[in-house]
């Protein structure tokens, strides 16, 4: 298990940061990535999409979502807390890359990231 559509990059810091391994990390995250994939137009119609190419979509949404999606996906918090953390590292790393470092990371003080797999959905 791979962790796509999260960068590699972002899993190693999220992982690094705590709340559980690098090897069991990548697993988490495809497992709620399999919650979020069928919920893709869902996210389309009711979030901000902030970016999006082949392998994803990222999505700003409200404060707290990450806490509904975790009991929804049964995640321990540390588990939940990870895969979130992992989500965020992948949206400021996007940052970087597109030059709107400031803007995402302003916009992850109100509000949380949720990255949904495009590959193989539409």
């Amino acid at each position: 298990m791979n962790g796509d559509p999260i960068a590699g990059p972002a899993l190693l810091l999220a992982a690094a940061k705590g709340g559980v391994g690098p090897q069991l990390l990548p697993d988490l995250v495809e497992h709620v990535q399999e919650h979020l994939g069928p919920r893709l137009d869902d996210y389309r119609r009711r979030y901000e999409l902030v970016d999006e190419n082949d392998e994803a979509c990222v999505f700003l949404v409200e404060s707290g979502h990450w806490e509904t999606l975790g009991e929804e996906c049964r995640l321990e918090p540390g588990e939940r807390e990870a895969v979130e953390r992992a989500h965020a590292e992948h949206l400021r790393r996007l940052g970087v890359e597109t030059e709107r470092r400031e803007e995402f990371e302003t916009a992850l003080e109100i509000r949380e990231c949720v990255v949904v797999g495009s590959a193989g959905v539409g």
